[in-house]
């Protein structure tokens, strides 16, 4: 019985050096030392950018960085909680009720902030991607 449908043809030409490269790359300890340096970067631009009462939560940023399998991962943290566990920086971002009914608007101090840092790494990156 003859197929229902042509032949498909598959050709390729070059080999996998770049991509090889690329893959090295991003499993070397180089690539951890760059994720760091902007994950530290944050912290700085973080801590400048939260509304200061005491100082308490600007001086209370810190990063985790999570490497997996199929993903890197930079989470920003802020230890100055409620007395419930609620960041307070969560409370300024997105805004909060009073004890007394009211209520105060949020000021997004942090996507300004961040946007930057992100920006910037993904320059970086995309440099490396580039020339590898």
């Amino acid at each position: 019985m003859k197929p229902k449908y042509g032949k498909i043809t598959i050709k390729s030409k070059g080999d996998f050096t770049k991509t090889l490269r690329f893959l090295r790359f991003i499993s070397s300890r180089y690539f951890y030392n760059k994720i760091k340096h902007y994950a530290k970067k944050g912290v700085v631009v973080l801590a400048e950018a939260t509304p200061k009462d005491t100082g308490e939560s600007s001086d209370s940023w810190d990063y985790e960085i999570d490497i997996s399998k199929d993903k890197t991962t930079i989470t920003w943290t802020n230890s100055n909680t409620t007395p419930d566990g609620v960041p307070v920086v969560l409370l300024v971002q997105y805004g909060h009720a009073t004890r007394n009914g009211g209520y105060v608007e949020g000021f997004d101090f942090i996507n300004p902030a961040i946007k930057p840092i992100f920006d910037e790494m993904a320059d970086s990156i995309w440099r490396e991607v580039q020339n590898a």
